[in-house]
């Protein structure tokens, strides 16, 4: 059995947009934006067995679109920057399908939107307080 535990997933998206933002809609501050936010309660994405036994960690950046549901679109998720093991890389994207997500909210609204999602592969040794295991 791969461990799941291990790994932290971030709740809160780094970046969020929506695809056909504008500068001016990004920065006028009457239209508040809200970033899609995870909703598993376990980590959807599973530590590759070998990289966790030889002690491999990393972190992974995928591009993510989620629809006015919060229903992530797969094929358009991509890595937009890849934690340097492809294993960890894969293992990301293979959580995808089982990620969940609230939308994304404009004024309250939920709204299509573009965002970033890191996942990080992190040994329960290396764990900081307050993060969970």
């Amino acid at each position: 059995m791969i461990p799941r535990w291990p790994l932290l997933m971030v709740v809160a998206a780094c970046a969020a947009e929506p695809p056909d933002a504008t500068e001016a809609d990004l920065t006028d501050r009457r239209n508040p934006f809200e970033a899609p936010v995870a909703t598993n309660a376990e980590p959807p994405v599973a530590y590759p067995l070998e990289l966790f036994e030889q002690g491999v960690e990393g972190t992974v950046i995928l591009r993510l679109f989620a629809d006015e549901t919060g229903t992530i679109v797969p094929e358009s998720t991509t890595v937009a920057e890849g934690s340097g093991y492809p294993q960890l890389d894969s293992a990301a994207l293979a959580g995808v399908a089982s990620m969940m997500f609230a939308p994304a909210r404009r004024e309250g609204t939920p709204v299509s939107a573009v965002f970033y999602q890191p996942v990080h592969f992190r040994l329960p040794s290396a764990t900081t307080q307050g993060e969970r295991q």
